[in-house]
């Protein structure tokens, strides 16, 4: 009763029934959740149920500075190899281009006194050297590691002269391995060795159009003479310079009594072998042995013309020898003093029979009509090649003019004329 009236009156709320577990999930209701607990990380260098201690993955920490204690120099083999190939080639290259700049300027040092006499101005300066002493150092010019070049003018007779001297590549022994391998086990490929090529270039009576008007020329001088090819071979070099050279292949070849046996005469007349060969030119050859390769007197082109404005003769001397190894130039200077003087010669007595020239101009001649004729051909064939080409484009524009039966008509009179053609070839 009690109860009932406090409910009325607005008395204490009675608690809240307490809820009931459900009696399913009894055994669950009061385990509390699972915590993790830490895994436990074995000590370095303790044992574990695998085995020995793993290896540790990581290095130590250590100081930034401290790179030894990170790397050893046995990370760095590759780049140790790479270095020291490195340093080796550039060694080599050190050593071999200093070996020929210091070859080259002995040989200027041992051919600066004759150039010097002969000519007026020697290397590529602007002032005349005659009064003055040439420096043997500034004589030559350095155009590659193993290339270099000197010039020469003012001479009677002599235009000009071009020295060219063609080392071997010792700045890189790779390549001058290779071209000493290919030289000797194929025949084809030349050894490699230092060469000297001299190009003397005559007046040829052309004064007028090199020297200048304000020096004068003498009336008297005369420094024409007559064209021709004519040389002196070293046997060794002979095949090699007929294949190389257009201007040799005209000339025949014929030994000499008065020639050593590795020397032989290239020449188209016998009168020009008698003028040529004289006993000095014999004896410097001799001297300079094995280092002598030819010289060469010509009036025409080292390569084959390819049309008649290269027929026109251009005279020159070619003097080709190599460097000793021992530096030794006494046997060279004075062949190269003979080169030089040697227009001298030809302008004097090179002049010949109307017999001998007869025989001379007939072989250019040959020559010129060779070009001439292969010259014309060519024009013909572009004339007949623009005729079939006029000749198919009307034939094209008379067929598209047609409707689908006048054309299949037209192709059937076409097919039949070609066939009439090839009949009569057939039967011809």
């Amino acid at each position: 009763m009690a109860d009932f009236l406090k409910n009325i009156l607005g008395g204490s709320k009675p608690d809240a029934p307490s809820a009931k577990p459900d009696s399913d999930f009894a055994d669950f209701a009061g385990a509390p959740d699972p915590v993790p607990e830490p895994e436990a990380v074995p000590a370095p260098g303790a044992a574990t149920l695998g085995g020995s201690a793993p290896a540790a993955t990581q290095a130590p920490y250590t100081a930034w500075y401290n790179v030894h204690e990170r790397h050893s120099l046995s990370e760095f083999k590759l780049e140790g190899y790479i270095i020291g190939i490195a340093l080796v080639v550039f060694f080599f290259h050190f050593i071999g281009a200093r070996a020929n700049r210091s070859k080259a300027k002995k040989w200027a040092r041992a051919h600066a006194p004759v150039l010097s006499s002969e000519f007026a101005l020697v290397g590529f300066g602007r002032a005349a050297t005659l009064d003055q002493d040439v420096q043997p150092d500034s004589l030559i010019k350095e155009k590659s590691l193993f290339e270099f070049a000197t010039y020469a003018t003012g001479r009677q007779n002599v235009a000009f002269v071009d020295v060219k001297l063609t080392l071997n590549k010792r700045f890189n022994p790779f390549v001058w391995l290779g071209e000493l391998m290919f030289g000797f086990f194929w025949e084809s490929s030349p050894m490699p060795a230092d060469i000297v090529e001299t190009t003397v270039y005559p007046f040829d009576g052309k004064e007028n159009m090199v020297v200048s008007n304000k020096f004068g020329t003498p009336k008297d001088v005369k420094s024409t003479y007559d064209g021709f090819v004519w040389a002196l071979v070293n046997k060794d070099h002979m095949k090699k310079l007929r294949d190389d050279r257009y201007d040799v292949s005209l000339t025949t070849t014929k030994d000499n009594s008065k020639l050593p046996n590795w020397l032989t005469v290239m020449s188209e007349n016998a009168e020009v072998t008698e003028l040529l060969l004289t006993p000095e030119l014999i004896q410097l050859a001799e001297a300079a042995g094995d280092s002598f390769d030819y010289l060469v007197v010509t009036d025409q082109p080292s390569e084959k013309p390819a049309n008649l404005d290269e027929t026109t003769p251009r005279k020159r001397i070619d003097l080709k020898y190599q460097i000793p190894s021992s530096n030794n130039f006494d046997s060279l200077v004075p062949l190269l003093q003979y080169v030089v003087r040697l227009p001298d010669t030809l302008a004097h007595s090179a002049h010949f029979r109307p017999e001998v020239n007869k025989k001379l101009r007939n072989t250019r001649d040959h020559m010129v009509a060779q070009l001439k004729k292969a010259a014309e051909d060519e024009k013909n064939e572009e004339r007949a090649q623009e005729k079939e080409k006029a000749k198919k484009a009307k034939r094209d524009a008379e067929l598209k003019a047609l409707d689908a039966k006048a054309q299949k008509k037209y192709l059937e009179k076409e097919r039949e004329k070609e066939l009439r053609k090839s009949q009569k070839k057939m039967r011809g």
